[in-house]
């Protein structure tokens, strides 16, 4: 794409900076009222007497009455609005983790489907530091303390339950990938045509059957006039391993060097910390998310525990073809997630 095909500059409340979310709490926090914490719990202990697995957990399995109303107006932030929410105040202290997990993943079956997050079908995550280390092909960052790079995930929108906070750091960033496109657009236009290009992202050992081990999409398509965005850029480059893959040139690192500085900005990208108990859903397709490094406590049942959820939404936008790639089925409310053969979706307490 040359500098004038390019999509005209983005408008709307997805096209936010740092101080626009610094300035006005309202627009991604929910404080969670008295009523709305006992409506979820009820709903869980509802949930607890059916006997099912709760990655089977289903809309109605978790009945909700007032709070759905709220769930409503959530989806249209997310897919409409500035693409982020953070509920506060679930009283996951006072709860095991089962409740805790039933809970979110309740809210999680009322916002759209749960996608699973790797080859074994698991629809509910568990982000915390394993040991491992980023630098062998087969480890996702996620199972680190490293600092992450701005990326998306794949799903429509990605969600993370609070349980432990580290001792030092793990912050969550956002970015808004219209305003870094918007101000590229101003300033290096030359360098937005090589981020529409099919770069190859690695697919980190998650192969389905008959896939290549990494998938060629574009970090940014223009589609049914959205900018939709894919981006690992750790994973774009270690998929450079592979032969066929199509090879970086100097306009696409200096691309994707730009897009970083970008990212990484902090005039551009909105810095939180969770705490205990809070609940996060990001829009994946307009926004880039990352976390900063972090230091454990030494005691195992302090240490940094997040839970995540990967979910498709209903009337969500269309999305290019090339995302099947990664996606298989692109149709709204029925695609997303890491599929191989044999995958049953399940959703483990500890793993």
């Amino acid at each position: 794409m040359t500098p004038t095909d390019l999509p005209e500059p983005i408008t709307g409340p997805s096209v936010w900076v740092a101080h626009d979310l610094e300035r006005n709490e309202a627009a991604w926090l929910h404080h969670l009222t008295t009523d709305e914490i006992a409506e979820l719990e009820a709903a869980a202990d509802h949930f607890q007497t059916l006997g099912k697995d709760l990655g089977q957990i289903s809309a109605d399995d978790f009945p909700l009455s007032n709070f759905r109303t709220h769930l409503n107006a959530l989806t249209d932030t997310l897919l409409h609005g500035t693409g982020v929410e953070v509920m506060r105040g679930l009283p996951t202290n006072s709860y095991d983790q089962r409740k805790a997990a039933t809970i979110f993943c309740g809210i999680g079956a009322h916002l759209g489907s749960a996608r699973s997050q790797n080859a074994k079908g698991h629809i509910l995550g568990h982000v915390r530091d394993t040991g491992a280390s980023s630098a062998s092909s087969k480890v996702r960052i996620y199972q680190t303390a490293e600092r992450q790079t701005f990326h998306t995930d794949s799903a429509d929108v990605v969600g993370l339950l609070c349980l432990n906070e580290a001792k030092e750091g793990g912050d969550s960033l956002l970015v808004s990938v219209a305003s870094i496109y918007n101000r590229m657009h101003v300033e290096t236009p030359e360098l937005l045509g090589p981020l529409f290009d099919p770069l190859a992202t690695d697919r980190r050992g998650e192969i389905p059957d008959g896939a290549k081990p990494f998938m060629q999409i574009p970090p940014l398509s223009w589609h049914a006039g959205k900018l939709t965005v894919f981006y690992q850029r750790q994973y774009i480059e270690s998929a450079q391993r592979f032969d066929d893959a199509l090879r970086l040139t100097p306009e696409h690192i200096a691309a994707l060097d730009r897009f970083d500085a970008l990212a990484n900005n902090p005039t551009l990208h909105f810095r939180m910390r969770l705490q205990p108990g809070d609940m996060q859903f990001v829009y994946n397709h307009a926004q880039l998310h990352d976390r900063t490094g972090f230091t454990d406590w030494d005691a195992p049942e302090k240490r940094r525990h997040l839970l995540r959820l990967w979910l498709s939404v209903p009337n969500d936008r269309e999305l290019p073809e090339c995302f099947k790639e990664r996606y298989g089925d692109i149709t709204p409310g029925n695609r997303g997630g890491i599929l191989c053969q044999g995958t049953e979706l399940n959703a483990p307490l500890d793993a």
